[in-house]
């Protein structure tokens, strides 16, 4: 069932705050194994199937702003994303110098409708980076702990790729791969000239059927709008809305959580949540608490879950709530290829994706920083969007007549319309995206003068790149010259320099933030255990990417799907033992 309104007094096994990536992974384990669940969402429900929230293959024109980003579709008017960095009545605010941009999806299934699919697991030394380059803190769990979540996860969701034997970049389950496009050949010759490996990607979308209610790709290339037949992974579609089919699940959705409640004794009780609806404030009750509302969102709710028990939050007396927040450092740099000019028109979708990727192949002990990037590759002749044909002033002085002059075309008009076709499909690029070290002095708190438009204390963050970071993406821009150079390509733009941190985006761009409520051994220096349960409220779970001790240099959805089964798995147990 789902509701936009409702306070229960009867009790649940279990309340799930967020349907993403973990909270939607914990509602079917949760509710598989006969337990009552209530999912929580901040924002509406979506199905790409439903004609209201259909995106997927309509052209742009249908758009009044021909597919433009909006503040709350900041990707694309017909992207799946609903939420953004600036969210009216939702503010945060940042410490002098600080500047960490903060993206909350509002949706079932948050941001898995709109994610790149990129479905990489993390390798055995990415769990013990500390030990080999002596910086940060090794996991408490290893690469075999995960290693059977990872391959039901690959299993029961779908991932293409190829078995190559890296040792750190570890083979799983995987759906035939699509052949490369032809910018991928292109870069692909590039990067072999250059020496530096290049794959094919792992995506997680279904080149072959795994079960009867999802379809297959059909290779429009539009994934970013979140997929009618199901073929790509979304929580939502996937996940949350099965489960509710299938078991003892509620949803309660535009439901702004405030706060965990809990006893005198310190145990959680359940959940107070706002109505977007009325603004007025319901409670909910359970036997177990499960956040998985990102990892900032998380971390805030804790902060803000004070009680006689909890003065300072759940997870509070820990000095690290909050603290050793980062995300994937970003990238990019693009160049226009000749050989790709004026060429025959043809369908060249594929998926809505890379075809191929470049996992790290660089030897740190020889380098001047201590952890890796993977490359993530882009071109080709997708379907024209908003923004089509910008920068053409930059890009014209490459197009030459049938004498080798300067194209004589104007700025506008037909001219215009003429070079936008001669360059369509010959732009190409790629983007790094890589680890950065987690830090004390990087985190989010209370701002204890805001509050949002609920009434609830809002977060400010302080974070800063590093010179490791820094140092990081200089390598990043000397191998992508290499490799688009190496292609023929010509490169666009100046190299960016230390003026401009060499080109990365601001964190919290890539949205793989990270670490806020991260595991260990240790109540003093970690907030939850190594079965991501809080050290001082045992009936509470974290299940989003809040209990990375690290992010290693691949996309983090794969590993909340991992360790949220493992978790809940272990929330089971403990209930069938009476623990909790």
């Amino acid at each position: 069932m789902s509701f936009q309104i409702k306070s229960s007094g009867d009790t649940y096994d279990a309340i799930i705050v967020g349907s993403g990536a973990g909270g939607g992974m914990a509602s079917k384990i949760l509710s598989e194994a006969g337990l009552s669940v209530a999912v929580v969402e901040a924002g509406g429900d979506f199905d790409p199937a439903k004609d209201e929230d259909r995106t997927q293959l309509r052209p742009p024109w249908e758009s009044p702003r021909r597919g433009a980003g909006t503040k709350v579709r900041p990707f694309g008017d017909f992207d799946a994303a609903i939420g953004g960095w600036d969210i009216d009545g939702e503010p945060y605010t940042r410490n002098n110098g600080t500047r960490f941009d903060w993206f909350r999806s509002r949706m079932v299934g948050g941001r898995t409708n709109h994610w790149g699919r990129i479905s990489l697991r993390f390798g055995p030394n990415d769990f013990k980076r500390a030990s080999i380059d002596g910086m940060g803190t090794d996991w408490p769990i290893g690469y075999d702990d995960l290693k059977p979540y990872y391959d039901r996860v690959d299993k029961l969701i779908g991932v293409f790729g190829s078995k190559e034997g890296i040792y750190n970049e570890p083979d799983g389950f995987f759906l035939p791969p699509p052949k490369p496009r032809l910018h991928e050949l292109f870069l692909k010759k590039g990067a072999d000239k250059a020496n530096v490996p290049m794959i094919p990607g792992r995506l997680s979308m279904l080149t072959r059927p795994i079960n009867n209610e999802r379809g297959v790709c059909f290779f429009c290339k539009q994934c970013n709008r979140a997929c009618q037949v199901y073929a790509d992974f979304s929580a939502g579609t996937c996940l949350v809305h099965p489960a509710m089919k299938k078991g003892k699940v509620d949803l309660y959705t535009h439901s702004m959580v405030r706060k965990v409640t809990t006893n005198d004794q310190g145990k959680a009780t359940g959940v107070s949540f706002v109505s977007k609806i009325d603004m007025k404030e319901y409670k909910l009750k359970s036997r177990v608490v499960v956040l998985g509302a990102s990892a900032c969102e998380s971390a805030r709710i804790m902060m803000n879950s004070k009680s006689k028990s909890h003065p300072n939050g759940i997870g509070g007396d820990s000095n690290a709530l909050g603290r050793y927040l980062h995300d994937s450092t970003g990238a990019d740099r693009m160049g226009i290829l000749p050989d790709l000019m004026d060429r025959e028109r043809y369908n060249e979708d594929g998926v809505g994706g890379m075809h191929m990727y470049t996992p790290w192949w660089g030897d740190n002990k020889k380098l001047d920083f201590a952890r890796g990037y993977h490359i993530e590759y882009w071109g080709g002749m997708g379907q024209p969007s908003y923004g089509a044909g910008g920068g053409m002033d930059t890009m014209r002085k490459y197009l030459k007549d049938e004498f080798g002059k300067p194209s004589p075309n104007g700025g506008y008009g037909e001219g215009l319309k003429k070079d936008v076709r001669r360059i369509y499909g010959s732009t190409l690029g790629m983007s790094g995206r890589g680890e950065s070290i987690p830090r004390h002095e990087n985190y989010c708190e209370i701002d204890p003068n805001t509050v949002d438009k609920f009434g609830i204390p809002v977060l400010k963050f302080n974070y800063t790149w590093s010179d490791q970071e820094l140092k990081q993406a200089k390598h990043m821009h000397d191998t992508f010259e290499e490799i688009l150079t190496n292609a023929g390509a010509i490169l666009l733009g100046s190299k960016p320099g230390p003026e401009s941190e060499y080109g990365l985006h601001a964190p919290g761009r890539i949205i793989h933030e990270v670490g806020t409520t991260r595991m260990g051994n240790d109540p003093k220096t970690s907030v939850v255990n190594s079965n991501c349960q809080a050290h001082d409220c045992d009936n509470v779970f974290v299940v989003d990417a809040g209990p990375f001790v690290s992010q290693a240099d691949k996309n983090p959805t794969w590993t909340i799907l991992a360790l949220s089964w493992r978790t809940s798995d272990y929330i089971v147990d403990q209930l069938k033992q009476k623990n909790i």
